[in-house]
């Protein structure tokens, strides 16, 4: 039975890229199997409560797929969801994470740093894609709704990058001016990007 566990808490590991302990347990194994197998050498531990086979192929969202096995409410937003989405080449030291205002944030640790930005109603449900990413479902604001979150944080992350960030989204046809509009109105920040949004539309 133990060996049968440990094959089992393996494959899990293989077919799921990044697990925590009650991702085992969800699926009938007992967390100790998951810990034998760091002992054998398998699996190493890549942040508290996170791990994942070893050397395990990372990809360049690694580090969001870990962000969220910590905190599995958090949404990827602003910083982080530019370089998603490919709108910069900035690659922030932090995985910026929208969660609820009344979440529980979980201490500074090992592994992945974290920035949080508390939102609440719909600016915390609103414009939200989800992705996978090394088996991990990974929610990220939608193009549309990150720009119009960059110029709402424009005193926080800097003007320049919410203006690159439109500018370079329309030059992709990233998004109509129709969606950018709904969110610049949910972020009550439609007098703000007015004068920009007149010098990127036809």
């Amino acid at each position: 039975m133990t060996t049968q566990y440990r094959e089992k808490a393996l494959k899990i590991v293989r077919g799921s890229g990044l697990v925590r302990p009650r991702d085992l347990v969800s699926a009938g194994v007992p967390a100790w199997a998951l810990y034998e197998l760091v002992k054998s050498g398998h699996v190493e531990q890549v942040a508290r409560g996170v791990y994942q086979r070893k050397n395990h192929p990372a990809t360049e969202h690694h580090s969001y797929a870990e962000a969220i096995k910590r905190v599995p409410q958090g949404i990827v937003c602003l910083l982080s969801a530019l370089r998603f989405h490919e709108l910069t080449v900035q690659n922030p030291a932090e995985v910026w994470l929208a969660i609820s205002r009344t979440a529980w944030r979980p201490r500074a640790g090992d592994g992945v740093q974290i920035h949080f930005v508390r939102y609440s109603g719909k600016g915390l449900t609103a414009g939200i894609e989800s992705h996978i990413v090394e088996g991990v479902q990974v929610l990220v604001t939608s193009v549309a709704r990150t720009v119009a979150d960059c110029f709402k944080y424009r005193n926080k992350i800097g003007r320049d990058v919410a203006l690159e960030a439109l500018q370079e989204g329309w030059r992709q046809k990233r998004f109509t001016m129709d969606d950018l509009w709904r969110y610049a109105e949910l972020c009550r920040v439609t007098k703000v990007m007015l004068p920009y949004l007149e010098t990127v539309s036809p």
